[in-house]
């Protein structure tokens, strides 16, 4: 996508604002590109600026450059934002880049052969149909910024919880990265009960709402801590969201690894949604992994390696696990989630 931009020659119209639209302008840069202007939903446009452009309505970049390319710089999966996007789809090239939420590396064309070997390894182990679409798809869409390649491989979550994990109501669930325990709440909608739930939340407004929801039902067990491949501490940079993030220019705070909190005990369900600390914390699992076979929820989309790395790491550790990918409505690829049983 980035080569197609360079040779294109297009104008480049940015649509949203914050740290994606700052990833964004900073690699096309990079490629010796430069954005004609910057754009926001109407109900945004309030005469703010935004790296040095002042943030204008589509249809007022749209006089001015009927032939630009618009670049998608923020996430969503709602209807109506969507709906938005098709409609400017429908009349203007529109691309959303794949830029990665945290660390390094674009997958690029030169990326994908760098790691061909290991992309399609984790390919051919996936168990049915719909992953291998999800798994081509995606890495489609990352090579070209097309979002019809996304639109195409989605499916509901009902479809996961039903088909491929099964819950049932004894489930000992560990919820790494469990937010304010809106992804709790998604798991009891599933499965209608549990018999132990063990939640790992770091960031302090988070784990306050997590608190309030859930400190008081039986059998859950609350952990104001980041799951890791040890136990200890590590620097945090919060953010009051889903965007916090472990760093070493933030705050002391607690880090747990799951195998310590569970001390030997069982676990049947975990979730891994750490915001890019998914290889740490699946390290810390490492002994409930090998001795137990848990299911396992794994997002793959926080870092550019996460959909080879990932599925291979777990494999190296118990390799008779069936390994799913599904997709649900996100752009760009986020919400995009390895399973394995």
């Amino acid at each position: 996508m980035w080569n197609y931009l360079k040779n294109a020659k297009k104008p480049i119209a940015i649509y949203g604002m914050g740290n994606g639209a700052d990833k964004i302008i900073d690699t096309l840069s990079d490629y010796g590109l430069k954005p004609v202007g910057v754009f926001a939903s109407d109900d945004f446009v309030r005469g703010q600026n935004f790296r040095g452009f002042t943030v204008k309505h589509y249809d007022e970049l749209k006089a001015e450059y009927p032939q630009m390319t618009v670049l998608i710089a923020f996430g969503t999966f709602r209807d109506e934002v969507l709906e938005n996007i098709k409609k400017i789809a429908a009349e203007t090239e529109v691309l959303a880049p794949d830029v990665p939420v945290y660390g390094g590396g674009l997958f690029t064309k030169e990326y994908v052969v760098e790691h061909k070997e290991s992309l399609e390894k984790v390919y051919n182990m996936l168990a049915d149909e719909q992953s291998k679409k999800v798994f081509e798809n995606c890495v489609n869409y990352r090579l070209s910024g097309k979002i019809d390649y996304l639109f195409d491989c989605e499916t509901d979550q009902k479809e996961a919880y039903e088909n491929i994990l099964k819950l049932k109501t004894d489930e000992i669930y560990c919820d790494l990265g469990a937010y304010n325990g809106d992804t709790i709440d998604e798991f009891l909608s599933f499965c209608g009960g549990y018999k132990k739930i063990f939640a790992l939340e770091p960031d302090k407004k988070n784990f306050k709402k997590l608190k309030a929801k859930y400190e008081n039902k039986e059998n859950v067990f609350l952990f104001n801590s980041a799951a890791n491949d040890f136990s200890g501490e590590i620097g945090f940079l919060t953010n009051g969201g889903r965007h916090s993030v472990a760093s070493d220019k933030g705050e002391k705070i607690s880090a747990l690894s799951l195998d310590d909190v569970l001390n030997g005990e069982k676990a049947t369900f975990i979730k891994y949604d750490v915001e890019g600390m998914e290889e740490k914390a699946i390290l810390g699992t490492k002994r409930t992994i090998e001795n137990y076979k848990p299911k396992m929820l794994v997002s793959a989309y926080h870092r550019t390696e996460d959909y080879f790395e990932l599925p291979l790491l777990i494999n190296s550790i118990r390799d008779d696990y069936k390994i799913y990918m599904r997709h649900y409505k996100y752009i760009p690829a986020w919400d995009t989630q390895f399973y394995f049983v």
